[in-house]
């Protein structure tokens, strides 16, 4: 790794977390731009493929029966149904990219990040981005102008929810400039890199300097 390139450490599983319009998919988007370090976990969905998707790399597009399946096989880390869909993290890539040192970025609710805990607290870092207010909120989600008034009451309805959960957050940030959000949350991933039991190469690293 970049900053000590003969000291291994363990990967982490970066989760950003916020009410839909609050810049969570900008920062991410950012994040997986600069940052060679980190790539994107890709969730299973039943949801139907977008124009434009591509199966594999937005999502692995499964049928209502594969996800079924993949629940009963205890095949994900954790799952949840959104907007009349389900959404699943499949464990085994995963797995095997912390052991490799390799950061995974996540892009989901409260309810899976806590899902995500229960299984593997020692991996995970949670980072919960704020809108500055909700009037600021209704304005990003209606200035999109993809989405109905309904839809917009719907999802600012949900975003009062996913705020009562801001305490159970390692980190939150707020984003009245997202220029400065994303400087905090990459300022975060760094720090969280760099934590002493994640530096698994510093034992043997430590034990040569003592010899």
């Amino acid at each position: 790794m970049p900053e000590n390139d003969h000291l291994h450490r363990r990967g982490l599983m970066f989760i950003l977390s916020s009410p839909s319009g609050a810049g969570k998919t900008t920062i991410s988007h950012r994040l997986l731009t600069a940052d060679d370090e980190i790539e994107l976990s890709v969730s299973a969905t039943t949801r139907p493929k977008r124009e434009g998707e591509v199966d594999g790399v937005d999502y692995h597009f499964v049928s209502e029966s594969q996800f079924d399946r993949m629940v009963d096989e205890d095949d994900f880390y954790e799952w949840a149904h959104v907007f009349g869909h389900r959404y699943g993290t499949p464990k085994g890539y995963i797995r095997k990219g912390l052991k490799e040192g390799r950061d995974f970025l996540f892009d989901i609710d409260w309810q899976g990040t806590q899902q995500l805990k229960q299984k593997d607290d020692q991996d995970v870092v949670t980072v919960f981005i704020l809108p500055p207010s909700l009037p600021e909120l209704r304005r990003r989600l209606e200035s999109r102008a993809t989405d109905s008034a309904d839809v917009i009451d719907g999802r600012m309805n949900r975003a009062r929810d996913e705020i009562s959960h801001w305490a159970e957050y390692d980190y939150v940030v707020v984003n009245d400039d997202v220029d400065e959000c994303f400087v905090k949350v990459r300022e975060i991933l760094h720090a969280e890199r760099m934590r002493r039991t994640r530096q698994t190469g510093l034992i043997p690293f430590v034990r040569q300097l003592m010899e």
